[in-house]
């Protein structure tokens, strides 16, 4: 079976918050912190944008498959949104592999709903839902409780709002290296700096803590033994070493 656990990385939609909000004459920094206000308000508290007003710029992804196991960010520095998101569904339609996230319910995959259908972006196997594959009926990938789409978050939480963790620190309970000091909070500035670079590492980053909390929980379901346990680690470590990037060396000296 193949396995793509992933993770994304997005900013303000300064287009649509303009759009929206009727902004004009502003920079994109500030029509950005002119859209976190105005969330604010909304809420009282929390700057955290609703989900359409997201736009992607960096899908990261552990892919699994066969004999042997990828780490990497899609497309290029200076790929566009929809390039990234038709690459991700394209990998879909190719493999049809497990989905593992952590929160994708709840903010990655809607985030990737709204942009796709901004885009017109096709992706029919990801939609299916067992009228045209009748394996699809019972397993597919937009059910909640089905397992084509894991949210690991949702799963070990059994489905309670008040029982979730963040990723970070269930990385690092488990003697994983976690975010090692990055948060998404910082990505907007990071992208306004023009480290898009940085910001693609540090996706790479939680899809590779997302993976090893899967298999993880792989152990605990039986699916792994303990020798299936360490080959699997034992992969994810030579893989590391063999891309010999420094974002990776540093993810690998963090895991002891």
């Amino acid at each position: 079976m193949n396995i793509l656990a992933f993770d994304i990385e997005t900013i303000p939609d300064v287009a649509t918050g303009r759009k929206l909000y009727g902004i004009d004459g502003l920079s994109d920094k500030e029509t950005g912190q002119a859209m976190f206000a105005k969330r604010r308000e909304q809420t009282g508290e929390s700057e955290f944008l609703r989900h359409h007003m997201h736009r992607v710029v960096a899908i990261s992804a552990v892919l699994r498959r066969e004999d042997s196991l990828r780490v990497w960010s899609l497309g290029e520095p200076d790929s566009g949104e929809a390039d990234l998101i038709r690459r991700f569904f394209d990998g879909i339609e190719k493999y049809s592999p497990t989905l593992v996230s952590w929160n994708g319910s709840g903010f990655d995959l809607p985030v990737l709903h709204y942009r796709m259908l901004h885009h017109g972006i096709s992706a029919p196997r990801y939609w299916e839902n067992g009228s045209d594959d009748q394996s699809f009926r019972w397993n597919n990938y937009l059910s909640r409780f089905h397992e084509r789409h894991t949210d690991l978050m949702d799963v070990l939480s059994g489905y309670q709002p008040r029982a979730t963790a963040p990723l970070d620190e269930m990385a690092q309970l488990l003697g994983f290296p976690g975010k090692l000091g990055r948060h998404g909070s910082e990505v907007w500035d990071q992208f306004l700096a023009g480290k898009i670079g940085e910001i693609r590492d540090y996706c790479e980053f939680d899809a590779l803590n997302t993976y090893l909390i899967y298999l993880r929980y792989e152990l605990m379901r039986g699916n792994l033994d303990e020798a299936g346990w360490k080959r699997e680690t034992e992969l994810v470590r030579k893989t590391l070493r063999e891309a010999n990037k420094p974002h990776l060396n540093e993810f690998l000296q963090a895991w002891k």
